[in-house]
């Protein structure tokens, strides 16, 4: 038993050789070096493969995804500026329900760094939706309001990720 033991350690050792040759990390006669970081590199290469891109947990990157959750809210919003008030007051704050939740559901997914701030702005933004639509307001300043979302989002899109990147 202690034999089948060791042997198996030497070939894992073998293997683990033989992968190091082939990413080129050390020579082929480096003995003490190997034993040394042997450790550092087989859990580097075992973080590299266990975890997903983050890009492939990004539902921005998916078109089906970025529609459904972000584009088609914004439509409606758009659609929502021929109905009445009342109406209108009622399609915007589910839209920014709907468009806060999946940015903030993102950013938990794969960590985008602009989800983590337009989530709560487009949450945020619904104060203002309700005000404007007890008071009626007529269409100029929903239209206003429209151009403030959007061009806030934007912003908050274009400045985190040039600051912090587009993962952080």
């Amino acid at each position: 038993m202690h034999r089948l033991r060791n042997k198996a350690e030497a070939e894992g050792g073998g293997l683990l050789r033989v992968l190091l040759l082939r990413l080129s990390a050390v020579s082929a006669d480096s003995g003490s070096a190997l034993r040394r970081t042997r450790y550092c590199l087989l859990l580097r290469v075992m973080a590299m493969t266990s975890a997903p891109p983050l890009t492939s947990r990004d539902w921005l990157g998916s078109m089906h995804t970025s529609l459904l959750a972000w584009w088609l809210p914004l439509a409606a919003m758009l659609g929502g500026l021929f109905v009445p008030v009342s109406v209108r007051a009622v399609i915007w704050i589910i839209a920014l329900i709907w468009m806060g939740t999946a940015c903030i559901l993102n950013a938990t997914r794969c960590s985008r760094t602009h989800c983590r701030y337009t989530g709560p702005y487009y949450v945020a933004m619904i104060a203002p939706v309700i005000v404007l639509g007890i008071v009626s307001a007529e269409a100029n300043k929903w239209m206003l309001l429209g151009v403030f979302i959007v061009g806030g989002s934007g912003l908050i899109w274009w400045a985190t990720e040039r600051t912090r990147g587009k993962f952080s």
